[in-house]
């Protein structure tokens, strides 16, 4: 049975539309739009009128490609953008009543957990131990760590993702030093305090982590990570655009998740492998019962 999850977040609206079926997920189309929902918002984190109409229609077209493809259940989640936009009950409506599509705005525990889930039961194989989980997403990140199959034992959920940190602390392109420090500063900052479980293995989820294999390598540890930045702070963001085959708008989040990962990596204690799967695999495997 097809069934399609819409992930409306901070940087992208993604698309993902799958076959889910005896606890197994098969993705059959996948799709993203950069709608950057943490852009469009005023001061006060209002999503602007304009950005409302942008996102409803993205949303709207990706509805009609899911079920074009045959998807007989299309379902919504969002983020952190709309979790904390005073408006964003708004867009919630306004998606409704576009294409009929409801939306379910998560919390961050829910995104955490959703996040372990997809990751943990795409992983191919049974962790020697715990498996700790981290979603880097744009406005927001989650640190997770559970058994498999027993589930969550702790989880994180920090307003503190790519898209913020790199509008609010990353202007260069590429970044300089001194933005770079500041941005790892305001990181150990939101970080400090977190008592972090050290599970045996640990994978990585979301946008920056996806696209980081393509610096680094498979393994996301201190000499990759060290690596990764070295690259991305020395060219602008087109030229590593060019040479890796990554769309300009990821290259230019890529720093700031990257620092955010490298700090999950050094809470955990183990090196990060990108999964296969996070919120999206997640969600359909828990809503189709899979």
């Amino acid at each position: 049975m097809l069934s399609a999850c819409i992930d409306i977040g901070s940087n992208t609206t993604r698309l993902l539309v799958a076959d889910c079926e005896s606890g197994r997920l098969r993705a059959v189309h996948q799709e993203r739009v950069f709608t950057h929902l943490g852009r469009g918002r005023l001061d006060d984190g209002t999503i602007t009128s304009h950005k409302l109409e942008e996102v409803t229609d993205v949303v709207a077209a990706q509805v009609a490609r899911a079920r074009e493809l045959g998807a007989e259940h299309v379902r919504g989640i969002a983020t952190a953008a709309i979790r904390h936009a005073p408006n964003g009950s708004s867009l919630v409506t306004a998606i409704r009543d576009s294409c009929g599509l409801e939306v379910e705005v998560l919390t961050g525990e829910r995104e955490a957990r959703l996040a372990f889930l997809g990751a943990a039961r795409t992983l191919g194989h049974a962790p020697d131990g715990e498996l700790g989980v981290v979603d880097v997403g744009g406005g927001s990140s989650e640190m997770v760590v559970g058994s498999v199959p027993g589930g969550v034992t702790w989880s994180a959920s920090f307003g503190l993702g790519s898209g913020d940190l790199t509008e609010s602390r990353l202007h260069s392109d590429p970044p300089s030093e001194a933005e770079l420090a500041d941005a790892r500063d305001v990181i150990d900052r939101t970080l400090r305090g977190l008592d972090v479980p050290h599970p045996a293995e640990a994978v990585a989820v979301g946008g920056s982590a996806a696209s980081l294999p393509r610096l680094a390598g498979p393994l996301l540890d201190a000499e990759a990570f060290g690596r990764a930045l070295r690259l991305l702070a020395s060219e602008p963001a087109r030229v590593i655009a060019r040479r890796f085959e990554l769309d300009i708008e990821r290259v230019r989040l890529l720093p700031a998740g990257l620092l955010i990962l490298q700090a999950a990596a050094e809470r955990f204690a183990a090196p990060l492998r990108v999964g296969l799967g996070g919120i999206r695999e997640g969600f359909l495997l828990e809503a189709t019962g899979a």
